[in-house]
């Protein structure tokens, strides 16, 4: 059984998960995108092949509408064949040090995609932990930030719940810290 943890905050809650965010039932499944939206390796490469054979047409549509979709950006697609109904695509930054603008494009990845899920009246939204993985954000600087963002938008806005998807125990360990240092201890 995964491990979980869960914080109650405004009128929602934040769920920390460690486990496969594709198999979640969320209204939206937030992907942690390329700029060309072209799928690639990490919850990437796992969300285009769950969502099946449409969803390569649909990313090449708004690239080809929008360009590349920038660091912070965020867009939205039906899901396909993934039990949620949508996927917000977007594009967390590349790790150079943290004085290029990185925080402020994390903080814009989580902040877009929480608009987009609001722009079209969705309760449940799951996350992964954006530009962790081989976008090398080292993890105790990504995570207090990305909490931040996410409590607030659970206090300030109509999502019901926020679901954190981790992979693996140590990353579920190191973002359950973040949780109680910055929302004190997890419910039930």
């Amino acid at each position: 059984m995964p491990d979980t943890a869960n914080y109650p905050i405004g009128h929602g809650t934040l769920r920390l998960i460690e486990g496969d965010i594709t198999r979640d039932d969320a209204d939206a499944i937030v992907n942690a995108a390329n700029s060309a939206l072209a799928g690639g390796g990490g919850v990437d490469g796992a969300i285009h092949r769950a969502a099946g054979p449409k969803l390569p047409a649909a990313c090449r549509d708004i690239i080809a509408q929008i360009g590349r979709l920038p660091a912070g950006g965020a867009v939205i697609t039906p899901g396909f064949d993934l039990p949620a109904r949508h996927i917000i695509h977007t594009v967390g930054p590349i790790w150079r040090g943290g004085s290029q603008g990185e925080p402020e494009a994390l903080r814009s990845a989580y902040a877009e995609s929480i608009a987009r899920a609001v722009e079209h009246n969705l309760a449940t939204v799951s996350f992964p932990a954006i530009s962790t993985g081989v976008y090398g954000y080292p993890v105790e600087l990504a995570a207090p930030l990305a909490l931040g963002v996410l409590a607030k938008a659970l206090e300030n806005g109509p999502l019901r719940e926020i679901r954190m998807y981790l992979h693996g125990s140590q990353a579920f360990a190191l973002w359950r810290s973040a949780a109680e240092a910055l929302l004190g201890t997890p419910s039930r």
